[in-house]
């Protein structure tokens, strides 16, 4: 049997298509009337407090979102295995995002919007793409894909993950002994961590601080479509107000929604977009889980499962 516990979600058009999918496997929903010692996989986001309950049988819990930070905290999660969401269309979709923002920042489009603004006609001529160098923070699906579209574009790329990642095309940074150089030639900052212990809070002053200076007018500039729990947005309201950077893109922060009362709101120079960089599709969903579950049931092994010591 497969529960759906998906809050802040259309959970009955999911159920409605898992059923339809896995058929005559059982799926039921919260406040249906099942055993809960029956329940084999939950398929999960942002579980509430009993979610996991009664649930004595269960094989794998299976994460609606590609990051599973916010399931790890879960005070009674399960000793079972967890399968994260890896998609085509949800990597498409980010890829998108940062593409879109790379190219705005690339060409100065806040130098050019205050200029309009102000009428006034002053031709400064973006560095080539060439010249612009676009570091990636993450070399998970979701970064390996960014950089692959990134590249077509001829952007110099680089990259900063925990463990060495190779990568055709971009120069490969790893580890906490490698993160200053990786910062010292990067001006546009690209955030696509998973956000663990290690990573909460690394988009700080002082990362900003030691992003390259001499290339984009304005400064360098930030794009974090991750996790708020990664940024210090004390320390972007501060960088951009002082110059440290030049500007900001931000799909995620640390309250969400964003409070009335973030002064990020009022800020010329950051791009403000509530939480929709990617989104997990039902229709990419439903295949991906359902074939994991019949996979699974066959008696193959799961695939793209969180370790836990690692939190991704």
């Amino acid at each position: 049997m497969l529960l759906l516990h998906l809050s802040d979600v259309d959970e009955a058009n999911w159920a409605e298509k898992l059923r339809a999918e896995l058929s005559p496997y059982p799926v039921v929903r919260r406040g249906d009337d099942f055993d809960p010692a029956a329940v084999r996989y939950i398929f999960a986001w942002k579980p509430k407090p009993e979610a996991f309950d009664g649930l004595t049988g269960l094989k794998a819990v299976l994460s609606l979102g590609a990051g599973v930070d916010g399931l790890l905290k879960h005070p009674r999660l399960p000793d079972a295995p967890i399968v994260r969401f890896v998609d085509a269309d949800l990597s498409q979709r980010m890829s998108d995002y940062v593409v879109a923002h790379v190219t705005m920042h690339h060409r100065l489009y806040s130098r050019f919007r205050a200029d309009q603004k102000a009428r006034r006609w002053s031709q400064l001529y973006p560095p080539a793409a060439s010249e612009t160098s676009v570091g990636i923070m993450g070399m998970g699906v979701l970064g390996q894909d960014a950089a692959a579209r990134l590249k077509p574009l001829g952007f110099t790329l680089r990259s900063w993950s925990r463990t060495p990642k190779s990568m055709t095309g971009v120069e490969g940074f790893a580890g906490a002994e490698a993160f200053d150089a990786f910062l010292a030639g990067t001006d546009i900052l690209v955030n696509l961590l998973p956000l663990t212990p290690e990573t909460t809070g690394i988009l700080n002053y002082e990362t900003f601080g030691k992003l390259r200076r001499d290339r984009l007018d304005g400064g360098p500039v930030i794009i974090n479509a991750a996790r708020g729990g990664h940024q210090r947005e004390a320390d972007i309201v501060r960088a951009l107000g002082d110059g440290t950077l030049g500007a900001a893109s931000l799909d995620v922060f640390e309250t969400e929604p964003l409070p009335e009362s973030s002064p990020l709101w009022d800020i010329e120079t950051c791009y403000i977009t509530p939480h929709i960089a990617a989104i997990s599709n039902p229709a990419s969903g439903v295949r991906y889980f359902s074939q994991i579950i019949r996979d699974h049931e066959a008696g193959k092994p799961l695939i793209n499962v969180v370790d836990r010591q690692r939190g991704y």
